[in-house]
């Protein structure tokens, strides 16, 4: 009948349903915060019921810039959130067990729907909690608001604010995106039901999904010259041919100013090595261009006058490092010197 769902459709329900018992006990949202006198950062999780990290530090901070301090009482989403996500688990369970299409629909579009609105609810917090600020704060930096992002990178003030999905986040993320894509298969399924279908829908679902995951490590972000500033020296980034970026595997991005400023910034150990996804050096002879600083031609020479004192160009072949050597006298160096 073609009322019923595939095998594959049931199969991801069952496991959508139950993965969503996760939520329950794994942070929702983690907001990350860094600053030159927290080398080691500040966490802040959001979990279906309560708050957790460093949440007396951040109110801390808060109480001098104005803004609310956080208080779980204060969350009313925090009383509903765990029947809610209770609720889905039981009615994928119901779906998965009673075999019908119309079900299935219907519980994927509830769940799509609750999606949209718990983000809605949650930049709607987050507006609020950055622009309601007591005007008696100590600090005051007038039409200056603390809005964290919603998702991404943000500067406020001195502090860096870095959000980005928790372990129970992804675990709900993935499982709207693979009950979206076999509601689509459902809807577009002929009554012919054959394995070769069930198959194609597995293999679909598995790219969906390694998609999704590859799609969390971000190459170099353009650099606002004469705005941005370094990650480590603080200075504002001027020249567009020295310095570059790291990125680490979720995709915060630090830009700096210098080479030295890079490798400074590597050994101090404010990253570790394991969480950096990528290196990126800006191209001397190409200005603003990012070169992989593994695959970079290095030239080393205090003719160079960078900002910082590395003095190191980068190219992106030989023929441009050989080039610049024309013109000055210095050592050709690759980037395992630079960092060793």
């Amino acid at each position: 009948m073609n009322n019923r769902l595939t095998t594959a459709s049931r199969i991801i329900t069952w496991i959508c349903a139950l993965s969503l018992t996760g939520i329950l006990f794994l942070p929702i949202w983690r907001i990350e915060l860094s600053a030159p006198q927290y080398p080691e950062g500040l966490l802040l999780k959001i979990y279906a019921n309560r708050l957790g990290g460093n949440v007396d530090v951040v109110n801390g901070l808060n109480h001098y810039i104005g803004m609310r301090t956080l208080h779980e009482k204060d969350f009313f989403e925090f009383s509903l959130l765990p029947y809610i996500i209770g609720a889905f688990v039981v009615f994928g369970i119901v779906v998965a067990i009673v075999n019908r299409k119309r079900f299935f629909l219907i519980f994927v579009g509830c769940y799509l729907l609750f999606a949209i609105v718990a983000m809605i609810d949650f930049y709607h917090w987050e507006y609020n909690y950055g622009h309601q600020l007591d005007p008696s704060a100590p600090i005051q930096v007038p039409g200056m608001s603390y809005q964290p992002p919603l998702i991404g990178y943000k500067q406020l003030l001195n502090f860096g604010a870095f959000s980005v999905p928790g372990a129970g986040g992804w675990i709900f993320i993935g499982a709207g995106v693979l009950l979206a894509l076999f509601a689509w298969i459902e809807l577009r399924r002929k009554s012919n039901r054959s394995f070769t279908n069930v198959r194609t829908s597995l293999t679909t679902a598995a790219v969906i999904v390694m998609v999704a995951c590859t799609s969390c490590s971000t190459g170099p972000q353009p650099i606002r010259f004469g705005k941005d500033a370094c990650d480590f020296c603080k200075m504002t980034i001027l020249d567009q041919r020295f310095g570059g970026e790291v990125i680490t595997k979720k995709g915060k991005v630090y830009k700096f100013d210098d080479v030295h400023c890079i490798s400074s910034f590597l050994k101090s150990g404010t990253t570790e090595k394991t969480n950096v996804a990528g290196i990126f050096l800006l191209d001397y002879a190409a200005q603003a261009k990012f070169i992989p600083a593994s695959e970079s031609f290095l030239l080393q020479s205090n003719d160079l006058h960078s900002p910082m004192g590395g003095n190191t160009a980068a190219f992106v072949n030989e023929a441009g490092r050989e080039q610049a050597k024309q013109q000055v006298n210095g050592t050709n160096l690759q980037w395992h010197d630079i960092i060793q």
